[in-house]
């Protein structure tokens, strides 16, 4: 909870991320209010409200490990730090809403708890499998964005360096869900009521991933796991290995539609833009049928899997289909008289699915496809423009072609290992995500995941938003230092390669930037209350480094970002600087929020911002920006209170 600066004057901004524990005690209490005593819960009390009467101590099924009540305890412990933005390594950043973050993820996932709770409709990662061979985070949650600092450089090292996870280490299957369990269970407060999360794995962690995520977001949750087939092992011993899995979870699978189905896939609207043009050119349909016939085949490859759509009448390009056939014993027994020899034909082994009226209908609507002769089941026409696709749950995709298609488009080999197909993850955003959704991946590798958003954007026309994180850690290559670098850089390519293919194709919606930004520690020097405990010189010293607690090298747009960030706004946020009186004050979210960074300030000028149409809601300040002047504090909040805005100092 804020306290207050001084007493019945004006509240302190908090510096740190979502106290989780608060608000969860917050939320129980409001449930519960009966097992509470003097602000502590009562275990038992608790467990009498919810009829559990069970003894104590009786063992029970489920998920535990060497340090998991340290990786729940992570969950609980806020984070100080702040994302610094860096715009020279931006595109758009003033329209863009795509944000590309280079940080430790659970860092990250804490800042991201306050602006982004419940917003996210799609979530994506493809964490460290622990083959052995991958860097696993090392979390040292005491210290967690030191520790971050340490690893990358930006503080002394003490002999301290990225690491892999190996199984003569003692605990491999600890340390990966250590890891694992906090940033899931920050990713679950992201995600909206209808939101769900993917997440690629294979053999070494699956059964323990699914575990896992049954604990966090509930086996009642659990939508299912896709299979995709995406090598051929040429070296095989026992059993072939050619696959791997993507996990999904709902947040709460009650608010998913009942079924996902692709309905304005790439291939479908090609192919009814050709038809149409066909149809402006020709007059009958047997030409069009010709002509269009010779389009697919030309196209095939990339027209899969509706290139047997290639039939067309005056309604359209249809193909048969055997749904007529009842897919159970039971069906209805009639006859249908064959069109030509007046014969009747073969029915269905299990009879037809429909009745005989319905039948009839699409007899007489010409929607009946008979064959040759009365010795071959009729079918139904299907419509290319009805074809709705599914999320198969085994996905056959050459792993290769994410190698081959990052390589060209960084014009480097080997520049990242494995990165995933960007068809793979285009595939599941087109049933998981709406048009508009803003979509996530914590482990963004070399940010196949934003290639597939524009992608898919540009093909349905759409206006996905992304967020991405991904650690600097160490890249292989010659050309990048970080595994951020190679990301970075590749968000930006793939953004110009849709730009330069075909510029008329961009949608008015079309958002082809991102904003970027680093996580470092807080621009503000933040109290120790750890290292201060009976230390009466260092209390003296940081009083005195107090006195003005901003860093010295930190910008205005620095610490703006830090106060929008942990004042819950997003990090793309519209900002604009105005003048009021003879300082500047910016106005942020329609002037929802107005921040002002000018030290010392004056009256006039918070006065001029009060006076602003629509009012703000909220008004902050730097508190070093009162220094001296305790009448002047007291005086805007006694203004600012009086016309109902919140005021607070930072």
């Amino acid at each position: 909870m804020d306290s207050p600066l001084d007493p019945g004057v004006t509240a302190k901004m908090r510096l740190e991320s979502s106290d989780i524990v608060a608000e969860r005690m917050s939320a129980l209490k409001e449930i519960f209010p009966e097992v509470f005593t003097e602000g502590k819960v009562d275990f038992e009390k608790l467990r009498l409200a919810l009829g559990d009467n069970v003894e104590t101590g009786r063992e029970r099924y489920g998920l535990t490990w060497a340090g998991k009540n340290d990786a729940m305890r992570a969950v609980q412990i806020p984070s100080t730090a702040t994302l610094v933005p860096m715009r020279e390594e931006s595109v758009d950043w003033d329209t863009t809403q795509n944000v590309f973050i280079e940080g430790e993820n659970l860092e990250v996932l804490k800042l991201l708890q306050k602006s982004y709770c419940g917003k996210v409709k799609m979530i994506y990662i493809d964490p460290p499998y622990n083959t052995g061979n991958e860097f696993i985070y090392p979390d040292n949650f005491r210290d967690s964005i030191g520790n971050y600092l340490r690893l990358t450089g930006q503080m002394s090292a003490e002999g301290q360096k990225l690491a892999t996870n190996t199984e003569t280490g003692g605990r491999y299957h600890s340390n990966w869900l250590n890891m694992m369990y906090p940033r899931l269970f920050l990713a679950r407060n992201l995600l909206r009521e209808d939101g769900v999360i993917f997440a690629s794995i294979d053999d070494h962690e699956i059964e323990n991933l699914r575990c896992l995520m049954e604990e966090i977001f509930g086996e009642e949750n659990i939508v299912g796991a896709v299979v995709w087939k995406g090598a051929t092992d040429n070296n095989p011993t026992r059993i072939a290995v050619e696959h791997e899995y993507i996990v999904c979870f709902a947040r709460h699978i009650s608010s998913l539609p009942p079924v996902w189905k692709d309905r304005s896939f790439g291939a479908k609207m090609t192919m009814l833009a050709e038809y149409e043009r066909l149809k402006g050119i020709h007059g009958s349909a047997e030409l069009i049928q010709r002509e269009f016939r010779k389009f697919i085949k030309a196209n095939a490859e990339t027209l899969v899997p509706l290139t047997h759509y290639d039939r067309v009448d005056e309604d359209g390009p249809y193909t048969g289909s055997r749904k007529v056939h009842n897919p159970k014993p039971g069906g209805y027994k009639y006859d249908v008289v064959h069109n030509v020899t007046g014969r009747v034909c073969v029915p269905p082994a299990n009879g037809y699915r429909f009745p005989p009226d319905t039948i009839e209908k699409l007899l007489a609507t010409d929607k009946i496809l008979f064959g040759d002769d009365e010795t071959q089941i009729i079918q139904i026409k299907e419509y290319l423009r009805d074809y709705e696709g599914k999320l198969s749950s085994v996905i056959a995709l050459d792993s290769r072609t994410g190698s081959n298609a990052l390589e060209r488009l960084m014009d480097e080999r080997k520049v990242f290992t494995n990165p995933k197909p960007v068809e793979l993850l285009a595939t599941i955003l087109e049933y998981a995500s709406d048009s508009d959704s803003l979509v996530l991946d914590f482990f963004a590798g070399s940010g196949t995941f934003a290639q597939a958003v524009f992608e898919t954007n540009r093909r349905h026309a759409g206006s996905r938003h992304f967020i991405l994180v991904q650690l600097p850690e160490p890249a292989d290559g010659r050309t990048y230092k970080t595994i951020a670098d190679i990301c970075g850089e590749r968000i930006g390519r793939a953004a110009d390669t849709l730009r330069k293919h075909d510029g008329s194709l961009i949608s008015p919606l079309e958002d082809l930037g991102f904003r970027r930004f680093r996580l470092d520690a807080s621009n503000f020097k933040i109290w120790n209350a750890d290292y201060l405990a009976g230390n009466e010189a260092a209390v003296a010293e940081q009083l005195r480094l107090h006195t003005d607690h901003v860093l010295p090298d930190r910008s205005q747009d620095d610490i703006l970002i830090e106060i929008l960030l942990k004042a819950g706004y997003p990090l793309t946020a519209r900002v604009e600087a105005i003048a009021a009186a003879s300082q500047t004050v910016f106005a942020i979210s329609d002037g929802n929020l107005i921040v002002c960074l000018e030290s010392p300030i004056h009256m006039e000028t918070l006065r001029a911002a009060m006076a602003r149409d629509p009012k703000p809601v909220q008004v902050i300040c730097l508190d070093h920006a009162f220094e001296g002047n305790d009448q002047l504090k007291t005086n805007i909040f006694l203004e600012m209170e009086a016309q109902n805005i919140q005021f607070r100092t930072v």
